[in-house]
């Protein structure tokens, strides 16, 4: 497995750090049991794996009780969460041309099933976006601002605190998907004004796949997507309404849970500033050595622009399926080719027609890594 060049880390990150596999380890041998359903030690100290995973998460993110942090299984939940416990009928909702199928099809559903009206916003072929065109998209009805805080195909970053103080002025919520960014680039949920951050715990907080969370604003309220077991209130017919358990139905992931909280911890050890330092400048070597070769357009920002660790590309003289397979197969390099979920920014980037193919670094990415796929890129093209 050494030999493989892993550029996926937009997928998921991999490998994952020691302190991960470690922490899960201990998890499953001393804190097995089921957390909240037991008052014996072990249920005590599986709970307080939880609690330390909302910990660590919380202080990440700028958010002052714990208890506001909703653990999931993946973003995917963690938005549908968000967007079907907070829009009613009639509500409008503002998104932008980068968003993931797991924002825009749960709006798609509720434009059919509650009349849930939705403009999605453009972009520029970057993925760049306009905040005048934001601001001219609200109505008297807009409850909801949904926009990702990093292309997962472009790379481009939106501005997070500009779009927060928007809603904040027009009286709505700000929803942010921070499936590319959380780990990588500072979130701080009061300074911006977010209302509701999901995020998942497999990518850049480094933690094991089946991870993930919502912040909650304490003034936010939302409808659960899951009924059920909580540990606490069982005699009451009703759902409890306290947090967490409002949002956490049945037995977690505590195992998971205990790797992402040392995913943290490496994260805050390490520092996001230095993570974003180290991919961008990866990717600044990766775009020059393609932009060297014949027929390759490279997707999103340009050289010496912002972006996360993401720089997805084109060639006019093979298909993306075609690059991604040879990649694979001849030199061991993972990369990911395709539509990766999100149509409208293809439609941005004038792709929708053929794909592309997305090459993504994290912070394990070696610099002779990226040579070796440009020396297989080249011979590919020779």
């Amino acid at each position: 497995m050494d030999s493989i060049v892993y550029l996926d880390h937009a997928a998921t990150s991999w490998p994952k750090p020691p302190e991960v596999l470690e922490a899960m380890r201990v998890s499953m041998e001393e804190a097995a049991a089921n957390p909240g359903r037991g008052s014996h030690a072990m249920a005590v100290k599986a709970s307080r794996v939880l609690y330390g995973t909302r910990r660590a998460l919380a202080a990440l993110f700028g958010v002052k009780n714990p208890n506001d942090i909703v653990l999931t299984s993946n973003t995917t939940e963690a938005l549908n969460l968000a967007i079907k416990g907070y829009l009613r009928e009639g509500d409008h909702v503002i998104a932008t041309m980068i968003e993931h199928n797991s924002v825009r099809r749960p709006l798609e559903y509720l434009k059919r099933t509650r009349g849930v009206q939705v403009d999605y916003v453009a972009v520029n072929e970057k993925g760049e976006l306009r905040l005048q065109e934001v601001e001219s998209a609200f109505r008297s009805n807009t409850k909801l601002i949904v926009c990702s805080h990093s292309s997962n195909l472009l790379g481009s970053i939106v501005p997070l605190e500009e779009l927060g103080a928007l809603a904040k002025k027009k009286g709505a919520v700000l929803l942010v998907d921070a499936a590319q960014s959380a780990g990588v680039l500072d979130i701080h949920v009061e300074d911006m004004n977010i209302g509701m951050l999901a995020f998942p715990g497999h990518k850049g907080l480094l933690g094991p796949q089946g991870t993930g969370g919502l912040y909650l604003s304490p003034d936010i309220d939302l409808e659960p997507l899951l009924h059920g077991g909580t540990g606490s209130q069982s005699e009451a017919l009703e759902h409890p309404t306290i947090r967490p358990d409002r949002y956490e139905a049945g037995t977690p992931n505590t195992v998971g849970f205990a790797g992402l909280q040392a995913g943290v911890h490496k994260v805050q050890e390490l520092t996001p500033k230095q993570i974003y330092q180290h991919e961008w400048e990866l990717t600044q070597v990766l775009m020059e050595g393609l932009l060297a070769l014949p027929s390759i357009r490279i997707l999103g920002p340009g050289q010496g622009e912002a972006r996360t660790g993401i720089v997805a590309f084109v060639s006019d003289t093979y298909s993306a399926s075609e690059i991604a397979f040879r990649l694979d197969r001849e030199y061991r390099i993972a990369v990911r080719s395709g539509y990766h979920c999100t149509p409208l920014a293809h439609m941005a980037a004038g792709t929708d027609r053929m794909g592309a193919v997305r090459t993504s670094v994290g912070i394990t990415t070696r610099p002779e890594e990226i040579s070796l796929m440009l020396q297989a890129m080249a011979d590919i093209h020779g």
